[in-house]
């Protein structure tokens, strides 16, 4: 493709337009996610559940999702991108709320388990459908975007948690804060989703349709199977905090509920300013190199939760651990992309390999937690870290730079 030319057709501004409406979304998902989880304390509290039934309630969710993963490819390439993600935030609403009502007025942990598994779902066919189209976008508008749509995904997050914060500390009750979200969250998401591109098949630079792998032999590839476990790993770096890190600081160090969602806020933060500078280290430093150092910061910054002592040094390592957290994922979803031709195949395995850790991470930390202490159990993120540390040469590009003057803003 042509990029400069992309940049310069008369359509920019509707794909500027689609540009935003993605960021959007990717902001709205992280943000309903992570209404839920700073409200994870109280819901504990509220259900009256061990770490084990907390890691079993949270499987809930990961099982949504992983449903979500084989039949999400299917459904974007028959309703599009648009309606997948407006339907996916749908069904985020209705299951905030039904969490909402089981933890909260019905006191039951089965309804907030039905109540997350429709998040899950919904939430993974909202994933995928919305990375399709960003990626689309970035196709068109001829420079690298990707990381800047999970920073939106990031600062989401960091809205959510820094809310459900507050609502904590004030005292709101979980279900109204839950009710209120679902419906904001899903109103937004639909608007958004009409500015989004119009279903064209892909084409090359003469205009005609690109050839593809299969899935299957995708599975083959032991490159891509290897970036598949970096993000796998990856994945557990960033969902372990985000299902444990609260917790971890409440039994810890002894903290209030509200402390520790504060502290899980500081973690999105940091991962948040990690992914926004990061297209600029990546095109500095290189792919591997910074892969690397991310791995080497979420391990020292686990180790500063774990072992530090007080509160300040936790929050000082929680810092670093977002740091850490903040590039493998869509790095790993890049490197998967590298060659076009075969980028759909490739990122639905890495993908399917990445999204297992939401269904192992939450019962593995859940029994650590009976066993370990909460705190202690934090420590699967470093064996992690590692692993993706080990195996990120994988990752290393495959084709060159894009055009330097195509990737300015």
């Amino acid at each position: 493709m042509n990029h400069t030319a992309a940049i310069q057709s008369p359509d920019f501004a509707r794909v500027v337009r689609a540009r935003n409406a993605v960021a959007t979304v990717f902001a709205l998902n992280g943000f309903a996610y992570a209404s839920w989880m700073a409200r994870i304390p109280e819901v504990r509290d509220l259900l009256g559940l061990t770490p084990g039934e907390i890691g079993r309630l949270l499987l809930a969710m990961a099982a949504g999702s992983i449903l979500a993963l084989p039949t999400s490819g299917v459904v974007v390439g028959r309703i599009g991108a648009a309606r997948t993600v407006a339907g996916g935030s749908l069904l985020v609403a209705l299951g905030l709320t039904l969490a909402g009502l089981g933890s909260d007025t019905l006191a039951s942990a089965a309804v907030a388990a039905v109540g997350l598994v429709f998040i899950g779902y919904g939430s993974g066919s909202w994933d995928v459908a919305m990375n399709v189209e960003g990626a689309a976008v970035e196709r068109l508008l001829g420079r690298t975007i990707m990381p800047r749509f999970h920073a939106a995904f990031s600062l989401g997050t960091v809205a959510g948690a820094g809310l459900g914060a507050g609502a904590t500390a004030v005292g709101i009750p979980v279900v109204a804060h839950l009710s209120v979200i679902s419906v904001s969250v899903a109103v937004v998401t639909v608007a958004a989703a009409r500015s989004f591109l119009p279903r064209t098949a892909e084409v090359d630079d003469d205009g005609e349709p690109v050839p593809g792998i299969s899935v299957l032999t995708a599975w083959r590839e032991p490159r891509t199977l290897l970036i598949g476990l970096m993000v796998l790993c990856a994945a557990l770096i960033e969902g372990i905090a985000n299902d444990w890190l609260a917790l971890g600081l409440v039994d810890g160090y002894e903290v209030s509920n509200a402390v520790g969602a504060v502290g899980f806020a500081v973690f999105l933060a940091a991962m948040t300013a990690g992914r926004t500078v990061g297209t600029q280290l990546v095109d500095r430093f290189g792919r591997l190199p910074v892969l690397r150092i991310s791995a080497v910061l979420a391990t020292v910054g686990v180790l500063l939760v774990v072992f530090g002592g007080s509160l300040a040094v936790a929050l000082i390592g929680t810092v670093v651990w977002g740091l850490g957290a903040a590039l493998g994922f869509p790095l790993g979803m890049s490197a998967a992309s590298d060659d076009p031709r075969r980028a759909a195949a490739r990122v639905s395995v890495v993908a399917s390999i990445g999204y297992t850790a939401f269904l192992a991470g939450p019962p593995i930390l859940g029994w650590l937690g009976d066993h370990e202490g909460v705190l202690n159990a934090l420590l699967v993120v470093a064996g992690a870290a590692v692993v993706a540390g080990l195996v990120s040469s994988a990752a290393r590009e495959q084709q060159p730079a894009r055009v330097e003057a195509a990737a300015q803003d």
